[in-house]
């Protein structure tokens, strides 16, 4: 059907031009609003009306009229409606949404990709400070980072996932200073203890095992403690080697995997910064101004502008940054995609101007940038804001305990990254039609089980005939398979995972209400067989789009 389509396109094309020459580039179909109305929807008459200055209705009608004289046309489609000032309703013929069922079937775990495109990819995401586990909004990051991946790889994208570690800040220095103090027997609400400081749990752990003088090993690094309480600089590596470790037991748990670890530091201890700094002095982009030095990013668009070096010396957060971002082209990295919280909207413009100023031949607008909410956690009816472990905050890991995997990314991913969410637990351990994640896994497992109570051979259904496949419940799946590859496509340009949770969803009730419809086991063997065939096809599509989330498609609930 994806094949028929991209034939009655090029034959809407070809109509146009010969009605005004260039028209055709144009050409294109739209999913009528109602589905009684017909396939596919063309609004082409109404579009070229106005130039043309014709009627739009009588060239909807000139329109029709070369569309049904073609070879095409005739083959697949039944019938051209005219509505309306002009709207084009296109019936096709049960035997063209037939051909989309043997192209799901032939594809197989490939339907919907498309071939590469040559281009480099890099999404960072995650990007948690090393100074405690990573909590339910990291999750989101999480969810939304590696599903944007699976999506743009779907794409023909070469896609590269990065992890980056702000370890060069204030806040690693509170790390030491709070594992320092547990070190000597100093807790939370002792005199000696700091307002800042950190307070969960995990800080203890962390200082019990330095002063027993363990090993930590992580995924970018491994450290041994000295055990000496008087070792602030050991106290200090040790702390963050244990939490890159307990942060790559949270993603374990969570099934993300990062290609590289990039540290902030680095930046630094490379020159990286330093040179970034001074190409743009040179490029005449700064001035000095209270001891400080400024870059003048509302040449870029910015409302004002920005510091740079503090008078004491020391670098603002965002000169880092455009270091790295300088870093991540230079790479070969056409395209850029940060997954951060909302509360990281400011700094957007000044590292996109930083990028300007500093003129190595990066695009505007370059990185892209998904912004996300945090998450609110419901159990029992009631709100859960800490976690005895963490101690401020429901952890990453705490919610996959309560729940599943599954249950997390797809509820994360349920809802636009930019709208709050409220993760309801009780609803995610649910099993019933309630839960969406245990309503679109059931729908695949439920094919199964058809399939294996057939026990013949499932490759064979790729050849069977598909002609009893004419019914209004079968023709509604059917039409709905065709779209998943435009869906795919769509949800990647517009950073949207929550539209592939949307159309699981669809799809899963389409299924559902087609087995609730026709029995599928009939003693008539073609017809059986192409029923078969069918359900096949729509768990084909199913397990594709949750594996486009990371979340399985299993054969038994």
């Amino acid at each position: 059907m994806l094949k028929i389509k991209q034939e009655l396109l090029a034959g809407l094309a070809s109509a146009l031009d010969s009605l005004s020459p260039g028209a055709g580039a144009k050409a294109g179909f739209e999913s009528p609003k109602v589905a009684a109305h017909g396939d596919f929807a063309s609004t082409a008459a109404m579009q070229l009306a106005k130039p043309l200055k014709l009627n739009p209705r009588q060239l909807g009608e000139n329109l029709r009229g070369l569309l049904l004289a073609q070879p095409v046309y005739q083959r697949w489609v039944s019938d051209i409606d005219l509505a309306g000032p002009g709207f084009l309703n296109i019936r096709l013929k049960p035997e063209a949404k037939q051909q989309i069922v043997r192209e799901v079937l032939q594809a197989g775990e490939a339907f919907g990709m498309q071939p590469s495109n040559g281009q480099k990819l890099m999404v960072e995401f995650v990007s948690a400070n090393p100074t405690g586990p990573l909590h339910v909004g990291h999750g989101r990051q999480a969810a939304l980072g590696d599903a944007i991946c699976s999506l743009y790889s779907t794409q023909g994208w070469a896609v590269h996932r990065e992890f980056y570690y702000n370890d060069a800040g204030v806040q690693i220095g509170t790390l030491a200073t709070s594992t320092h103090l547990r070190t000597q027997g100093v807790k939370p609400g002792d005199a000696g203890w700091p307002e800042a400081a950190y307070n969960g749990d995990y800080i203890q752990d962390i200082a019990d095992d330095f002063l027993a003088k363990k090993t930590v090993k992580a995924d970018d690094r491994e450290f041994t403690a000295s055990g000496d309480v008087s070792d602030l600089e050991g106290i200090r590596q040790f702390a963050v080697a244990y939490l890159r470790h307990e942060q790559d037991l949270d993603l374990q748990a969570f099934a993300v995997k990062f290609d590289h670890y990039y540290l902030e530091s680095s930046l630094y201890t490379s020159g990286r910064v330093a040179a970034t700094v001074q190409r743009l002095i040179d490029a005449g982009k700064t001035y000095e101004q209270d001891g400080a030095l400024w870059l003048r990013t509302t040449e870029y668009g910015d409302d004002k502008d920005r510091v740079m070096r503090k008078s004491d010396g020391s670098f603002t957060y965002f000169v880092p940054d455009v270091a790295y971002h300088i870093a991540k082209w230079e790479r070969g990295f056409s395209k850029v995609i940060n997954i951060q919280g909302t509360d990281h909207h400011g700094t957007i413009a000044r590292v996109r101007a930083g990028l300007q100023a500093a003129d190595v031949g990066i695009p505007q607008g370059y990185p892209d940038y998904v912004l996300h909410t945090m998450v609110r956690v419901v159990r029992g009816g009631e709100e859960v804001k800490i976690s005895k472990r963490a101690g401020s905050y429901v952890t990453l890991r705490d919610l996959i305990e309560w729940t599943s995997k599954d249950a997390v990314r797809f509820f994360l991913l349920s809802r636009k990254p930019d709208t709050e969410y409220t993760f309801d637990v009780d609803l995610a351990v649910q099993k019933n039609n309630d839960n969406p994640v245990y309503y679109v896994q059931y729908a695949h497992a439920r094919i199964c089980s058809v399939l294996t109570s057939w026990g013949g051979d499932v490759a064979s259904l790729a050849d069977a005939d598909l002609a009893a496949l004419d019914s209004a419940p079968a023709q509604a799946l059917m039409l709905l398979l065709a779209k998943y590859p435009a869906m795919l496509s769509d949800a990647a340009r517009d950073f949207a995972p929550h539209d592939v949770t949307f159309y699981l969803r669809e799809l899963a009730a389409s299924y559902h209400s087609y087995y609730d419809a026709e029995r599928i086991l009939v003693d008539d063997e073609a017809v059986k067989r192409a029923r078969l065939a069918l359900v096949k096809a729509t768990a084909q599509v199913l397990h594709n789009g949750l594996a486009v989330l990371g979340v399985s498609a299993p054969q038994k609930m």
